[in-house]
């Protein structure tokens, strides 16, 4: 699980605004490849091979990590340390027993973990769920820096896009990245 680069890069200035300017890392989508799906509003979390879940952490700088935390990736801006922790530990432990009961049979990969008590239930939805990644909406969205924009603030119900290439590569896209301009 590493983070996944923006597509365009963000304003030194203010980090909340995006440039009309590719992410070198992602010049892909404005060539056309991958394919663009529904980003999610909710909490990441994994069904490793073992079939045990764990869910997405960030640890900051000069904090202790977690009992059981596996770290992926260091951001070198930020110096924020993701990675994942046991559901357990998790303050979507409850939430996340909830949907995993409605699941019929748990794929390994991610999900997204959605539902009432999840940042606000931006995703409207009666009761907790999770919506595996690869089983995300795919969309059909333009592929330059104004078509996307303006994709986006006219579609205010999706977080955003994460554009997956064939080769394993993806990109973002979320709406906050154009709702400040």
């Amino acid at each position: 699980m590493n983070k996944i680069p923006t597509v365009f890069l963000r304003d030194p200035a203010d980090r909340g605004r995006t440039l009309d300017e590719v992410h070198p890392q992602c010049r892909w989508v404005l060539d056309g490849e991958g394919t663009p799906t529904r980003k999610y509003d909710g909490t990441c979390v994994l069904l490793d091979e073992d079939g045990v879940w764990w869910a997405r952490r960030e640890v900051r700088p000069g904090r202790p990590r977690p009992p059981g935390y596996r770290p992926v990736d260091t951001d070198e801006v930020t110096g924020k340390t993701v990675g994942w922790e046991p559901i357990a530990n998790s303050s979507y432990a409850t939430c996340h027993v909830e949907a995993a009961a409605s699941l019929p049979a748990g794929r390994p990969g991610t999900y997204e973990l959605i539902g009432p008590r999840i940042n606000g239930n931006p995703e409207r939805v009666p009761t907790h769920r999770l919506v595996r990644h690869a089983d995300a909406d795919v969309l059909d969205t333009p592929r330059d820096f104004a078509g996307l924009r303006a994709w986006l603030l006219a579609h205010p119900q999706f977080e955003g896009i994460v554009w997956h290439h064939p080769d394993g590569r993806r990109a973002k896209l979320k709406h906050r990245d154009f709702a400040r301009d």
